[in-house]
């Protein structure tokens, strides 16, 4: 290699490792920038209630009604003074209200995750193995509603509820939540593009549609599964407007609606819960994060 050589491709490979380094400093300080808020909230429920009203008092001031000008600057502190757990104490032992709400959280979730899933492995495999015109114009309702903001539907859900004597009820919630068109749609995208011969091989093996369904289609689509199974159980894990709406009873209110109600007394509480109330949505993500990243390569790696 002539010397002209050598300093070209030394040129060309300290350009690529300034321009990986210019990009992993990009990427650290946007993950560094979305992690700040979950580690706040950590490090602050640790703080005691005085320390929390001094670095953050005039906002929650600001929070009671009273529209007043913050000119006091915030403090932002990572590292509490005194580490002190009351705050989970008052939130779980002395208050159960908070801990009432968590659960009415998982009551909520966990079914219409479940059955979600179960209905739209159903539903996703009758329209990706039959072919008709009534099939095209079910399918494209389900775009169409998939689009629609959930704002759009929560009258006529409300109304229908009110039909079914289901409304003010924890119901009124799941039922809407477990018949979703976004998993159908998901699940049925993804098995259109198993190939026909994988089916055609099944049936000269002697397979029916229930043995081709549950051995061959379900396992195949366990990456994906997963990946709309996390997607689920956030998005309703941190619905607001729906239990707003169809419930009436303060005491039905999962905690997403419960934690919106912050005022300055009970700031140290609201970190505290915040806090707990991150742990099934992280556990979940990491649990599942290695099925996330196969269901979304794996999409693209079958062909119809």
């Amino acid at each position: 290699m002539s010397g002209r050589a050598k300093s070209r491709h030394r040129k060309v490979k300290t350009g690529f490792i300034i321009r990986t380094a210019a990009m992993l400093m990009l990427l650290g300080g946007l993950a560094l920038l979305f992690i700040m808020p979950i580690a706040l909230t950590i490090t602050n429920s640790l703080m005691s209630q005085t320390e929390i009203a001094a670095n953050y008092g005039k906002i929650f001031t600001s929070l009671t009604g009273d529209r007043t000008y913050v000119s006091d600057k915030v403090q932002l502190k990572l590292i509490p003074d005194i580490i002190s757990f009351s705050q989970y104490l008052t939130a779980f032992v002395k208050t159960p209200d908070y801990l009432l709400k968590f659960w009415n959280s998982v009551i909520l979730v966990v079914p219409i995750m479940v059955f979600q899933i179960i209905i739209a492995l159903a539903a996703a495999y009758c329209f990706a193995r039959f072919d008709s015109k009534l099939r095209s114009i079910i399918f494209f309702s389900y775009i169409i509603l998939m689009l629609m903001p959930y704002q759009v539907t929560l009258v006529p859900n409300y109304i229908v509820a009110g039909w079914f004597n289901i409304r003010d009820t924890r119901w009124s919630i799941i039922l809407p939540g477990i018949f979703s068109p976004f998993a159908v749609f998901i699940l049925a995208r993804f098995m259109r593009r198993i190939p026909s011969s994988v089916y055609e091989a099944a049936k000269l093996d002697g397979c029916g549609e229930w043995q081709i369904f549950t051995k061959i289609c379900i396992p195949l689509c366990r990456g994906v599964i997963y990946s709309v199974a996390i997607l689920v159980f956030i998005d309703y894990w941190n619905m607001v407007e729906q239990p707003l709406v169809l419930l009436g009873d303060d005491a039905l209110h999962p905690l997403s609606v419960f934690l919106s109600k912050i005022n300055a007394s009970d700031a140290g509480v609201a970190f505290a819960v915040a806090a707990v109330y991150m742990i099934p949505p992280l556990l979940v993500f990491l649990y599942s994060e290695d099925y996330l990243i196969e269901g979304v390569a794996y999409s693209g790696s079958i062909k119809g």
